[in-house]
């Protein structure tokens, strides 16, 4: 496990020991604590910061604050300040009584004499609940949570864990970022738990740090498996005990291959927020196709279909979890397409066809990282993706739709200005030429006008007659 000083920023740390200070001026003591603490130990260097400050009342801790930089009230009632311009939470140590279902339904308020071992038992899990004094700069784990990282072992911090039922997600993604077996005693509390009253915007954001910050998504993902929470996603609860032909699949079942695919698809993360969630949600959802298309037909599983009776399936689970629209529909695109690159690879596709992909798919970028992950998902497989996706792409790049689908050259300002009048033909015309561009007959601007001229003079007849080019 890593010092945890060295992996804070210089100019960070300055700061840090300055609010301590500050604190301590007023008689409180101040601790790192939660994800801040954790990344550190893993080596991580933390992007943000919370501190607990203990012994001081809420307008003690602000008084304290007011020197260093603009103070902001976050939660005042909670406790929760910020300081302008800096990453950095800072809130007392507080109670909180269960008033209603959720993860909102909790009366709270501060109690700065709180002891450090029962501020700790109010937080989700151990590796979560390890402080660090930062004036003495040691670390303080009253609940033992140092010994749960370094074992790679989630665990609840007290029983009063089940009152939000958000930790049940919480617990998905934090076993796939450390990665981490959930303790069997925590894995039992988690059955007893609905996800009742939890908004869809928490159901996002869990689901988002699985697939940006996730090193194993399998471990999340079994885990939600083992807590009974997959009856909650009935999509994907589809895909277990799905067979498959284990000539081709010789993991197991649909989840089973869904789980290697996930990983795989982890190790290859571009670090852009919106490429990975459209890829990593298409990985997560390309065979939601095949519990509607599975048959055994001569002797073999088979699944014909499956990439377009995907699409309903994976759109009801990505509504479900509150995707935004915007994502959805780059990610259905690259669902229904997934099978594609393999195909064209083995036949050595030609221009049109891979043009006809980048229109259909969106990203070939991004479908290719599908079809990478897919065909990795298979082991003890090899994976034999790497020599397609790098013909496949050189291929696009010389075609500049690696990341972009083909532009029509055309418009119908084009048509207008020779003498048409905008209507249905003028649309038909120009769907036409747009699929004789994606055949190569034009590629750039000034030979489709001279291809539009050539149409409309070469047999002398009218503008309003050209709709067969």
């Amino acid at each position: 496990m890593q010092p945890l000083i060295p992996t804070i920023h210089a100019r960070h740390w300055t700061f840090l020991r300055s609010i301590a200070e500050a604190c301590a001026r007023e008689g409180g003591r101040a601790f790192l604590v939660g994800g801040c603490v954790r990344s550190a130990l893993m080596g991580e260097p933390p992007v943000d910061f919370d501190i607990e400050v203990f012994n001081l009342s809420p307008g003690a801790l602000e008084a304290a604050l007011q020197g260093l930089a603009p103070v902001i009230r976050v939660g005042r009632a909670f406790g929760i300040y910020k300081l302008a311009g800096w990453p950095v939470d800072i809130g007392l140590p507080r109670r909180e009584r269960k008033t209603g279902p959720g993860h909102c339904g909790f009366e709270v308020r501060t109690d700065p004499s709180m002891s450090l071992a029962e501020a700790a038992r109010r937080r989700d899990f151990t590796l979560n609940a390890i402080y660090f004094n930062l004036l003495e700069e040691r670390l303080e784990d009253p609940l033992g949570g140092f010994d749960d990282l370094e074992k790679g072992i989630l665990r609840h911090c007290s029983d009063r864990f089940p009152e939000d039922p958000l930790r049940v997600l919480r617990a998905m993604q934090f076993a796939a970022r450390i990665p981490a077996s959930v303790a069997s005693e925590t894995v039992a509390m988690c059955r007893n738990l609905t996800p009742e009253g939890l908004s869809p915007e928490r159901f996002f954001a869990e689901w988002e740090k699985l697939l940006l910050k996730g090193k194993r998504p399998s471990r999340g993902l079994a885990f939600l498996k083992a807590s009974g929470w997959l009856r909650y996603f009935p999509e994907l609860e589809a895909l277990s005990g799905c067979p498959q032909d284990p000539e081709w699949h010789p993991e197991g079942d649909v989840w089973e291959h869904t789980l290697h695919c996930m990983d795989a698809f982890a190790k290859r993360r571009s670090g852009r927020r919106d490429d990975d969630l459209v890829t990593g949600f298409a990985v997560l959802c390309h065979d939601m196709g095949k519990p509607a298309t599975t048959e055994f037909i001569d002797g073999r599983f088979r699944s014909y279909g499956h990439e377009a009776a995907g699409i309903k399936p994976a759109q009801s689970f990505l509504q479900r979890l509150n995707v935004s629209q915007r994502l959805i529909d780059r990610t259905l695109p690259l669902i229904k397409c997934h099978m594609r690159p393999s195909v064209l690879y083995r036949k050595g596709c030609s221009p049109s066809a891979l043009r006809r992909l980048a229109r259909d798919c969106g990203r070939l970028d991004l479908l290719v990282r599908v079809f990478q992950a897919d065909s990795a998902g298979r082991p003890p497989l090899p994976d034999d993706s790497p020599e397609a996706a790098e013909w496949l792409l050189g291929q696009a790049r010389r075609l500049d739709i690696e990341s972009q689908k083909p532009r029509p050259l055309l418009n119908g300002h084009d048509l207008m200005e020779r003498g048409w009048e905008a209507g249905p033909e003028m649309g038909r015309f120009l769907a036409r030429a747009y699929e004789q561009q994606l055949d190569g007959c034009f590629s750039t601007r000034g030979e489709a006008l001279a291809w539009l001229d050539r149409q409309l003079s070469g047999n002398g007849r009218s503008p309003e007659n050209q709709s067969n080019p």
